[in-house]
C-alpha cells in the first residue's frame, strides 16, 4: 500500500498539469484573446504583454507562448529558485526572475519591479496577460513605500508561524506591497488586464490566490491589523507603522471592489478538483474503491490527522476490499517549538501516532508544489510501524511532534515523502489506503 499511495499521488499532480490547462483555456483568433467564452479584444496596433509569477509560472508561459507566438511583444516572469531554466527556452522578449519562497528574496523584488514597469507603460489599445498561481505572494517580492526586503521577510516568516489560515495572511501581505491587492492592474490602467489562475487556496476568494495583483481587493488596513492581533503575530516594528498608518489613512488603500475598470477577466483553470480526480483515476485502476472527500479541508495538522485517521478506522470496519480515502486541502500548523518540518510532515507524524499497531491503513499527505514548508520533501506518509522504526533509533515521536520537528523523525524511519518541484501548486492532497479486515484496536 505504500507504493500504492506514492503511486497514486504522483498521478494527483501529474493531473493539475498547469501547462495543459493553458492549452485547454487559452486561444488567440482575429477577435482576440479568447479564453473559455470570452473574448478581450486586441487591436491590430495593440500589444500583448505577458506577465507573471508563481510555482507554475515557467509551465504556463511556456504553454501560452506556444498558442500565442510573436503576438507577444513583451514580457517578465518571476519563478521559483532552480526553475529558471526556463529562461532558455524562451524569446529575449521575456526576462525570467528566479525568487524565493517562501520567504521574499532578491531575484523577486528585482522581477517584481520590472513587471511594475511594463505594466506603468501599456496603453490603452494594450492588454496584459496575467499568468498567476501559487506562491506569487513570496516570488513577487514589492515592498510598499518606506519598507524593506528584511521587513516582508519578517513579516511573511511571523505570519507563516502563526497557525493564520492563508486568507488572513494575504489580507496582511497585500497591505505591504505595491503588487498585491489589485495594485498590478491599477498600474496597468488603462491597459486591460486578464488573468489565468492556477488556484491554491481554500475557502476563500480569489483574490487571495498570489494575494490577488489583479483583482480588486476586499480587504483592508484594518483588517490586516485585526489579523495581526488576532493570531498575535509578532510583526516588525516598521511593519505595524506602515500598517497603522494605512489605518489613519496615511497611506493609500489597495483599489476595492468597483474601482478597477480595466479588468478584463479573472479565470481559474486549475485546481485541487483536478488532482483529486487524477488520483482517484489511478486509484481505482488499481483496484481500491475510492471515496473522494472534502478539497477544502482546512485546520490544525494535527486536528486534520486525527479525522483522516479516525475514517480509515471506521471505513476498514465495514469494507471488504481495499480503499482510498482521497482529500483536498491546505491544514496549517501553529509553531510553538524549534523543530523543522511542514504542514504535510506534521500531519504524517500525527497520523503515526494515531496509527501504532493499528495494522492495513496507509496515511499519505504531500503538497503538489513537491515543497512542504521550508524543506526539500513534499510531504510525509504513516502507517503501523512509523512508531516503532523511530523507536528502534531511540527516537521519540511524541517530543518531534511538540518541537514541530516532523522532518528529521519522518527522513528517520524512511517515511519522507520527496518528489522536487513539480511545476504546479493546487493545495495538498491527503489520503488513507485501507485493507479490509485488519484492523486492531480502538480509533
Amino acid at each position: 500500500m505504500r507504493a500504492d499511495a506514492l503511486q497514486i499521488l504522483r498521478a494527483g499532480i501529474a493531473a493539475a498539469d498547469p501547462a495543459a490547462a493553458v492549452r485547454h483555456s487559452l486561444q488567440l483568433d482575429d477577435a482576440g484573446v479568447r479564453v473559455g467564452g470570452e473574448t478581450v479584444s486586441l487591436a491590430a496596433q495593440g500589444r500583448l504583454i505577458l506577465l507573471g509569477a508563481g510555482k507554475a509560472a515557467a509551465e504556463m508561459t511556456t504553454a501560452a507562448l506556444q498558442l500565442l507566438g510573436d503576438r507577444v511583444s513583451a514580457g517578465s516572469i518571476i519563478v521559483p529558485r532552480g526553475a529558471g531554466g526556463v529562461a532558455a527556452k524562451l524569446p529575449p522578449s521575456i526576462s525570467v526572475w528566479e525568487g524565493d519562497h517562501p520567504l521574499p528574496g532578491v531575484g523577486g523584488m528585482a522581477g517584481a519591479a520590472e513587471a511594475l514597469a511594463l505594466a506603468r507603460a501599456a496603453g490603452p489599445d494594450d492588454v496584459v496577460l496575467y499568468l498567476l498561481s501559487g506562491g506569487a505572494s513570496s516570488l513577487s517580492a514589492a515592498p510598499a513605500p518606506g519598507l524593506t526586503l528584511d521587513d516582508l521577510r519578517g513579516a511573511t516568516a511571523a505570519l507563516l508561524r502563526s497557525g493564520a489560515p492563508i486568507g488572513a495572511v494575504n489580507a496582511v501581505r497585500k497591505h505591504l506591497s505595491t503588487v498585491a491587492g489589485g495594485q498590478l492592474a491599477l498600474a496597468a490602467a488603462p491597459a486591460r488586464v486578464l488573468a489565468l489562475a492556477v488556484r491554491d487556496v481554500v475557502a476563500v476568494g480569489h483574490d487571495a490566490i498570489g494575494s490577488g495583483p489583479t483583482l480588486p481587493d476586499p480587504t483592508t488596513f484594518g483588517d490586516a491589523l485585526d489579523v495581526v492581533r488576532q493570531f498575535d503575530v509578532d510583526l516588525p516594528e516598521r511593519v505595524i507603522e506602515h500598517l497603522r498608518a494605512g489605518v489613519q489613512g496615511l497611506v493609500a488603500e489597495t483599489p476595492k471592489p468597483g474601482e478597477l475598470s480595466n479588468e478584463a477577466g479573472f479565470h481559474v483553470i486549475l485546481s485541487v478538483e483536478h488532482a483529486l480526480a487524477g488520483a482517484g483515476k489511478e486509484a481505482r485502476r488499481l483496484g481500491y474503491e475510492v471515496i473522494t472527500g472534502p478539497a477544502d479541508v482546512q485546520g490544525e495538522a494535527r486536528e486534520v490527522a486525527a479525522r483522516l485517521v479516525s475514517e480509515a478506522v471506521t471505513l476498514q470496519a465495514r469494507t471488504t476490499q481495499p480503499a482510498a480515502l482521497l482529500w483536498g486541502g491546505e491544514t496549517t500548523v501553529t509553531v510553538t517549538g524549534g523543530g523543522r518540518g511542514g504542514r504535510n510532515q506534521e500531519l504524517a507524524l500525527a497520523a503515526a501516532l494515531a496509527l501504532e499497531d493499528r495494522p492495513g491503513i496507509v496515511i499519505a499527505s504531500l503538497g503538489t508544489d513537491g515543497r512542504d514548508g521550508p524543506t526539500d520533501a513534499a510531504g510525509g506518509m504513516a502507517d503501523e510501524g512509523t512508531i516503532a522504526r523511530g523507536r528502534a533509533k531511540g527516537l521519540d515521536a511524541a517530543s518531534f511532534l511538540a518541537e514541530n520537528d516532523s522532518y528529521p523523525y519522518l527522513k528517520a524511519t524512511g517515511d519522507l515523502i520527496v518528489t522536487g518541484q513539480s511545476g504546479t501548486n493546487v493545495n495538498d492532497l491527503m489520503i488513507a489506503l485501507v485493507s479490509p479486515g485488519s484492523g486492531g484496536g480502538s480509533a
